[in-house]
């Protein structure tokens, strides 16, 4: 079966960081685009970064400069650095792994929580 498990939310003061990992298992994810979602309380899930098979990368404009999602295909892993946090990052992070031709499975979420 498909798994991904997220780790490394938690609780860090703004301008801090943080660093998030979502391993894959029962899948060969190195061949599969793969992402970072959130959702804030109130508000839509909202698509944070995504990195291609080959390792091209995409962020929405509120994370770039900050945020950088890399991938290592020899453990099956994606990450994502966070830094200079702001309250507005606070949200449930999800990852992300795409099948083609449009079927996504889905990680359980981690909270990060950014305070002043």
């Amino acid at each position: 079966q498909v798994r991904l498990v997220e780790s490394g939310g938690g609780l860090v003061q703004a301008g801090g960081s943080l660093r998030l990992s979502c391993a894959a298992s029962g899948i060969f994810a190195s061949t599969s685009a793969m992402g970072w979602y959130r959702q804030a309380p109130g508000k839509q899930r909202e698509r944070v970064a995504t990195i291609t098979s080959a390792g091209s990368t995409n962020y929405t404009d509120s994370v770039k400069g900050r945020f950088t999602i890399s991938r290592d295909n020899a453990k099956n892993t994606v990450f994502l650095q966070m830094s200079s946090l702001k309250l507005e990052d606070t949200a449930v992070y999800y990852c992300n792994l795409r099948l083609t031709p449009s079927y996504d499975y889905w990680g359980q979420g981690t909270q990060v929580t950014v305070s002043s």
